[in-house]
């Protein structure tokens, strides 16, 4: 807190604390006296206004209630020396008391004082008329305490330890005695109960400094005294505050808050140790709702309405001896506090908040003589101006501040270096208001404005422009609100009349009239656009351009004021405040809903701060104290985001919808970079269409690759039509009657029509085609018909389908597809005969199956099997004909029918009638296989065409009727063959094994069956030693050691051969080394000493893939096929197992390729010899002579040939 002035030590002649005394309400005096005999009157600037001296020391010295008259009592005197703060004079009256005057008090309603003596004598003046009334022995001693009620009641309080009440006349009402000396008397309410008090009633005082006595006027009999701790001390002093509470001050520092409340009486609310070693006193401030105690050498100040929060310290250093006494002016603006020394020192702890700005300037009183004048926004530095007055407003302008009081006003020029004055005005009444700009002031006084030159020499060429005095005529009325824009003057009348009033041409240009009194109006920067704020509590903005006006929508109920934002990029934005929270709204200038405001949000404003000034969502306060400080809008976060650079989801998304909700698109664009999602960037793109930012529009929804938006968006923008622009892009973001509005206000208004045809919205749509275009009420009507008749409203359907034909050859389309749908709604009506005869004649098919459906619905099975089968759709005629029984019309229908279900009917409905062959037939079309063969066996007896037909169908369960058949003829091998082929495996086999028929069963199952199945044939063919056909089946069902065992048994007998090369096989399968050497053995004898044919041990090496063995096998049947002399069978074994050798990559025996091309030499010399080629055949010969022993049998022959040919060979040679 600022010090204002300081009184130095001993000012009143001595290091004795001095009494001092604010002037009441008004705090423009300051009242001090000591031990000098002299009372000094100080300004509020610590200036010496004037001296009164006394006759002795003071005892006693009071302000009336109004601050008007300072009454001071001494010793060794009986007058009482008034001094009139008005006339600045002093007034010495006459007590005529006879004994020292030791107490005085003034009322708290008039101008009555009471004065106490040495010996309890009173005396009541009334300082209005002069009268005195003295009342002798009031008390029996002194009376030094005492106080007022607010109902003129005077409690004294004496030191023969009585109290009494009186009345304004002083006739005493209540006494009452208290054990010790009382003093601090103070009147004020007590509550009891839910009672509401208005009037004091209770009386308070300290007893011996340490109890607090309450006498309840109302309840005498019922006092109350609180004792405290005696670790607190003594009480000093104490005040009421709030409703019933106490606030105590006690010797030794502690701080005290109780309530008064009957159910919670010497409750400590709060308590605190403010000083460490002692505390001298307490005061409180009701406006400030602050509460100071000072001790030691420190000053402390609580709010009242947190008493634990302490708002300020003031540190007295140079007062070693500590502090006195402290004291409020009643406007809380100073607080005095006194010293031990005899000195005293004011502070300032609140100036008026008094400021104005001019564009981002601002000035501000930074002390009750001081303006200071920044402009933070350019980065200009503070100027500090000297003020001659503490102001009662303060008013900036680009080149000047002005300050004023009463009916005066002070201007002085914002120049670099020292501040220079200019000449002061005087106005014509006390000023409300004052506007400034470049060259003007606008002073609102008294209902009325004067617009003047600030500097008159600037002006003195034009002198009819120098003053002007508004309003011009007096029917408009009493100017309650003007303000000054760089080109207009305007103000607002109680008459609800808004003029503007061209500076330029200094003369007025436009007039609005409200509906009601305007109470003040907040123009824009520009002065295009005014707020009002009327005296019903709504505001409007009001366009002088075109005279519209658009209403602030929830505004609060006690407007403070309203500023408007000065950053450019925050354009149309402004706040509205009350004394709690800030509003935030919008101006939309430009939107798809036309020019209106909307509310952003709410922030809430701190107490005892007064906005000055926005600018870029950053709002400058300034304080009770000087200063000023910012607070940036809640509306505004997003710009503190935005420089965090956060990156958290919730955070960007709420930034994202402030951001867009004020018009801010750079940082929208940039927080939705950041998201990077499809949500963030749709969100801006429909706030950009809402704004009719087509530009930001299309840069969004390329973002978002939406190629139809961007390129719709496109289309708009050489729109030039406001209204066609916003509604196309109304209907693009799904406003349509909004968008049909708009439309409708533009120069193309059948694009409304189009939109609601895209709609299909048609009922509406028809009704704009009658307004705008008649041509297009046929297709309208056509496609509104087709949704009725959708949603089933026919009735409305048809009269849209009537209406809609248009009877033109070059519509014939159109025209059809309306006959169809009035044949449709036609039969859905029950108009049977016209639905039918137009689907008749309607070309189409389609409309024809869809009649045919509809009547088939109603159950009019002849007419919709007409239309059925004129539109060739045969399977549905047939089906409705089966409905109605009409089978002479089904059968006509048959052979173009293709539905199975419908043959199917038929042939129940025949074989109902007993016409076999005929439901045959249609079985077999309707492919029932099992049905037709049921026919063929049960009612026509013709088994060999139901046997045909389940071997080319496959039918499981004819196979199962075929079977009983044969079963029911005894003819069991069939049977036997159809339950295998309906897979009754198990009946087969038992009635195979019942009547000897295993090795049909056996030969019909092939490889078909389980093996289960295998295996019970295989046991079957075991028991009755048939050891070939148990070998068989025991290899079907992988039981290979068994199966070698009967192939073996089975090979001496007529199946040997085969037995060994199914053997064979099932080796092969097993892959069982024991298996395999079990047959090798079996092969060469070594089990009964009879080897087998070698054939059969090769194809057993072939079988298991050992074909080395099968090679040497296969040399030695060769051999002793030569020596049998079957050349071409050796030949034929050696070239196929050479063959599969070669297949495998296995090397070639040389033996077996040798023997192999002597043989194939053998082979070829007939071939030779048949074709004549004589000389080959002689050298294939020549190769079998040189081995002739490898040909046993045809030695002899050989060489006989061999030599025929040698000779022949060499006759030929020789010619």
């Amino acid at each position: 807190m600022q010090r204002m002035f300081t009184l130095k030590e001993r000012i009143h002649g001595s290091d004795v604390p001095l009494l001092f005394r604010w002037q009441q309400t008004l705090g423009n005096y300051l009242a001090t006296t000591g031990q000098d005999h002299v009372v000094r009157i100080w300004d509020r600037h610590g200036q010496l206004e004037e001296e009164i001296h006394l006759a002795g020391n003071y005892t006693a010295m009071e302000w009336d209630r109004d601050g008007d008259v300072l009454c001071s009592v001494c010793e060794k005197s009986s007058f009482l020396h008034m001094w009139d703060a008005n006339q600045k004079k002093v007034i010495k009256v006459e007590s005529g008391a006879k004994d020292t005057l030791t107490f005085l008090s003034w009322s708290k309603n008039d101008l009555h004082l009471a004065v106490g003596t040495t010996k309890g004598n009173l005396i009541l003046y009334d300082h209005k008329i002069g009268r005195k009334v003295p009342i002798l022995g009031k008390h029996n001693k002194k009376i030094f305490t005492g106080n007022w009620s607010n109902d003129n009641k005077l409690a004294l309080g004496g030191m023969d330890n009585m109290v009494t009440v009186s009345d304004v006349n002083g006739k005493t009402l209540n006494q009452f005695s208290v054990r010790d000396q009382p003093s601090l008397v103070k009147f004020s309410v007590m509550k009891e109960g839910s009672r509401v008090e208005t009037v004091d009633n209770t009386v308070s005082l300290v007893v011996g400094k340490k109890t607090l006595f309450f006498y309840k006027l109302y309840d005498p009999d019922n006092k109350v005294e609180l004792a405290f701790q005696s670790q607190y001390g003594k009480i000093e002093a104490y005040e009421w505050y709030g409703d019933g509470y106490v606030m105590i001050g006690f010797s030794h520092g502690n701080f005290v808050a109780i309530s008064t409340h009957s159910k919670e009486i010497g409750h400590e609310l709060f308590l605190v140790r403010n000083h460490h070693d002692y505390l001298s006193s307490i005061a409180i401030s009701p406006v400030l709702k602050y509460a100071a105690s000072c001790g030691d050498t420190s000053i402390r100040i609580h709010d009242l309405r947190e008493l634990s929060e302490i708002n300020a310290i003031i540190n007295i250093e140079d007062e070693p001896k500590g502090l006195k006494e402290i004291q409020w002016t009643t406007d809380g603006q100073l607080l005095a506090v006194s010293t031990a020394r005899g000195g005293l020192h004011c502070y300032l702890t609140k100036l008026p908040m008094l400021g104005d700005t001019f564009g981002t300037k601002m000035a501000y009183l930074t002390s009750l003589l001081e303006v200071t004048v920044v402009n933070n926004v350019e980065g200009d530095p503070p100027m500090v101006v000297g003020i001659d007055v503490e102001p009662a407003f303060v008013a900036c302008g680009p080149y000047h501040v002005a300050v004023g009081m009463n009916n005066r006003a002070w201007f002085y020029p914002l120049t670099e270096g020292e501040t220079a004055k200019s000449k002061d005005h005087e106005y014509l009444g006390t000023i409300d208001n004052m506007s400034l700009n470049a060259d003007y002031a606008a002073v609102l006084f008294e209902g009325k404005v004067q617009l003047h030159a600030i500097n008159h020499d600037l002006h003195t060429a034009v002198e009819e422009r120098e003053t002007k005095l508004f309003p011009e005529r007096p029917e408009f009325g009493k100017i309650l609100s003007s303000a000054l824009t760089n080109d207009f003057l305007v103000y607002a009348t109680d008459t609800g009349s808004l003029h503007f009033f061209f500076i330029e041409d200094w003369i007025q240009v436009n007039i609005f009239h409200h509906m009601t009194t305007i109470k003040s109006i907040y123009p824009d920067t520009s002065g295009s656009h005014v707020a009002l704020i009327d005296d019903k509590g709504e505001g409007v903005i009001y366009n002088p351009v075109n005279d519209s006006t658009l209403e602030i929508p929830s505004l609060p109920s006690n407007v403070q004021g309203l500023l408007w934002e000065n950053n450019p990029f925050d354009k149309g934005v402004f706040i509205v405040h009350d004394d709690v929270d800030i509003y935030t709204y919008l101006f939309h200038r430009e939107s798809i809903k036309g020019p209106h405001v909307s509310l952003v949000g709410k922030t809430h404003l701190p107490f005892t701060q007064k906005p000055l000034l926005l600018h870029n969502g950053s709002l400058t306060l300034q304080l009770a104290s000087g200063k000023t400080t910012s607070l940036l809008l809640d509306t505004h976060s997003f710009l503190k985001v935005s420089e965090e650079n956060n990156e958290q989801q919730v955070s960007n998304r709420k930034a994202l919808e402030q951001a867009v909700s004020l018009h801010r698109w750079r940082e929208a664009w940039k927080i939705c970079s950041t998201l990077d999602d499809k949500q963030s960037w749709f969100r801006l793109g429909a706030s950009a269409i809402h704004a009719l930012d087509v530009d930001l529009a299309i840069r969004v929804y390329r973002c978002l690759s939406d190629a139809g938006m961007v390129l719709a968006l496109e289309k708009l923008r050489d729109v030039e039509d406001s209204n066609l622009l916003a509604g196309s892009l109304a209907s693009y973001i799904g406003e349509f009657d909004l968008a049909q509005d708009l439309l409708l206000a533009s120069s193309h208004p059948v694009a409304a029509l189009d939109l609601r045809r895209d709609l299909m919205d048609w009922d509406v749509a028809l009704q704009l085609a009658n307004r705008l275009d008649m041509k297009q009420i046929p297709y309208i009507a056509k496609e509104y018909g087709q949704q009725l008749e959708f949603t089933g409203n026919y009735t409305a359907a048809l009269s849209n389908y009537e209406k809609a034909v248009t009877r033109k050859a070059n519509y014939k389309s159109h025209d059809e597809i309306c006959m169809a749908g009035m044949a449709r709604t036609s039969l859905r009506l029950g108009d049977i005969r016209r639905g039918v005869h137009l689907a008749m004649q309607h070309p189409g098919r389609s409309l024809k199956k869809e009649c045919g459906a509809i009547l088939e619905g109603m159950k009019q099975y002849a007419e919709a099997a007409v239309l059925f089968e004129k539109g060739d759709f045969f399977d549905k005629a047939a089906a409705v004909n089966i409905k109605c029984k009409n089978w002479v019309k089904v059968g006509q229908l048959l052979p173009k029918v293709t539905s199975l279900k419908i043959h199917l009917q038929y042939a129940k409905a025949k074989e109902v009638d007993g016409k076999y062959p005929e439901a045959a037939e249609a079985y077999h079309n309707a492919k029932d296989f099992d049905n037709e063969i049921r026919i063929y066996l049960d009612h026509l007896r013709d088994p060999e065409k139901a046997v045909k037909i389940v071997k080319e169908s496959g039918s499981t369960e004819g196979a199962k009727m075929v079977a009983r058949f044969f079963i029911k003829l005894g003819d069991f091998g069939s049977a036997i063959q159809f339950l295998v082929l309906s897979k009754c495996n198990e009946e087969a086999f038992q009635m195979a094994q019942q009547h000897g028929q295993m090795e049909t069963y056996a030969e019909i199952v092939g490889d078909d069956a389980t093996m289960e199945d295998f295996k019970s044939i295989a046991v079957h063919f075991e028991n009755d030693k048939n050891h070939f056909m148990a070998g068989k089946f025991f290899t079907k069902c992988g039981e290979y050691a068994r199966a070698l065992k009967h192939f073996l048994k089975s090979s001496p007998f007529n199946d040997g051969q085969e037995a060994l090369e199914e053997a064979i096989k099932a080796v092969a399968i097993a892959k069982d080394n024991n298996l395999t050497q079990k047959l090798i053995d079996f092969l060469l004898g070594e089990a009964d000493g009879k080897p087998r044919d070698p054939k059969y041990l090769f194809k057993l090496y072939i079988a298991i893939e050992h074909y080395s063995e099968a090679a040497r096998t296969a040399i030695i049947i060769s051999k002793e096929e030569q020596n049998n002399g079957n050349y071409r069978l050796a030949h034929n074994l050696l070239f196929s197992m050479m063959k599969e050798l070669r297949a495998r990559k296995i090397k070639i025996p040389l033996e077996m390729e040798s023997n192999l091309m002597i043989l194939h030499s053998y082979i070829l010399v007939k071939s030779h010899v048949k074709r004549g080629d004589h000389l080959k055949a002689a050298r294939m010969l020549i190769r079998v002579a040189e081995n002739i022993s490898k040909f046993p049998e045809r030695m002899v022959y050989f060489v006989n040939f061999v030599r025929l040919m040698t000779w022949l060979v060499l006759c030929l040679a020789r010619g």
